[in-house]
Parts: structure tokens; C-alpha cells; sequence
């Protein structure tokens, strides 16, 4: 058997502690943990191991967060309902320093690469912006995020309205709807 488990986490917080402490070739991780969440997680984990391959398996259809989520450094995406074989598959593909790309998301990365001007609003988003959109889409306050994030409810407040604007959004009830609507939170 070439893969070995070394450890589990069961949120964003354990799984960093799990990489301070070993060795990781590849990390599976879920979008939706308890506590600190997948796309929180993420960018921690890239900071402490860039080196480290990072596969996101989430019952999100692909569609919805895959391409962000690898800008933001993820390895590859998976969704839960794919054949086990796959997830070996990727793990491998990703052990190699390859990302692991299924063809639906090849396909979305090359449409996003034929047409910028038309793709959804919440795709033109930086990193920050869209994960400061999806707290306040689930209802968490400007003081809640800045705590979460470590960053100043200021800035917060500025990623706020900046991603209103890109959105051409105007309350924190149009977020909730527009993210629901597009099946980015439940």
C-alpha cells in the first residue's frame, strides 16, 4: 500500500495543528467543518506547508467553488457522491505535485479562461472578498469575521463594500440570497 493515514482533524484549527506536527504529502479536507471552515482553513494551511498537496472533497457540485478554490491553493476538488477509486486516484495524482483536475472542472477552468467579462458575480471576487461574502451571507457580523479572519472590522467593512459593489448588491439580505440562490451555502 503506497498511502498512509498519519492523522485526522475534525476542523480547520486541528488540521493546521496536524500539519505543524507531521509530515503531510497530501491533505484531504472538507469545505464544511465545524468551527474554522474549509475555505478559512485553506489559506492558513498554504502558509504553513505550501509544498503540500491539498484535496477538497465537499458535497458542493463543482461548479460552485471549485475554480475558486483552486486559486486559492487548493490541489484538487472532489465531490462526496465521486467513486472512492477516484479520491485514491487524486491523492496520488496530487502526492506527485500535480493537481488533480476531473474534466468538469477542466472544463469550467477553460470557459473562465475564454470569457472573464460574463462569469458569475461571486467569481470575480478575490480570496478575501468571496470568503468575507460567504460569512456574511450565513448571517456572522462584521465583529464575528474580523476575529475569525484576524483582521480589523474596518477592513472587514471594506471588503464589505467592495464586494457589494462587484456584486451590485446592496444589503446583507441580497448576499443571503444571491448565495443561496447559487447553491454557494445551504
Amino acid at each position: 500500500m503506497d498511502l498512509r493515514v498519519v492523522g485526522e482533524a475534525s476542523n480547520g484549527r486541528e488540521a493546521i495543528d496536524l500539519v505543524r506536527v507531521h509530515e503531510i504529502d497530501v491533505l484531504v479536507m472538507d469545505l464544511s467543518m465545524p468551527g474554522q471552515s474549509g475555505l478559512d482553513a485553506l489559506a492558513m494551511l498554504r502558509a504553513k506547508a505550501p509544498d503540500m498537496g491539498i484535496l477538497i472533497l465537499s458535497g458542493y457540485p463543482e461548479e460552485h467553488y471549485a475554480i475558486n478554490l483552486i486559486r486559492q491553493g487548493a490541489s484538487g476538488y472532489l465531490n462526496k457522491e465521486c467513486e472512492p477509486k477516484e479520491i485514491v486516484e487524486a491523492i496520488r495524482t496530487i502526492a506527485l505535485g500535480r493537481r488533480y483536475l476531473t474534466p468538469s472542472v477542466a472544463d469550467l477552468l477553460a470557459q473562465q479562461l475564454n470569457r472573464k467579462d460574463d462569469a458569475p458575480p461571486h467569481e470575480q471576487l478575490s480570496e478575501r472578498e468571496f470568503q468575507v461574502f460567504l460569512k456574511l451571507a450565513k448571517g456572522e457580523t462584521a465583529g464575528d469575521i474580523a476575529k475569525s479572519l484576524s483582521l480589523s472590522v474596518k477592513t472587514v467593512s471594506t471588503y464589505r463594500t467592495r464586494l457589494m459593489e462587484k456584486m451590485g448588491l446592496s444589503s446583507n439580505s441580497d448576499l443571503t440570497y444571491y448565495a443561496l440562490k447559487n447553491k454557494l451555502i445551504d
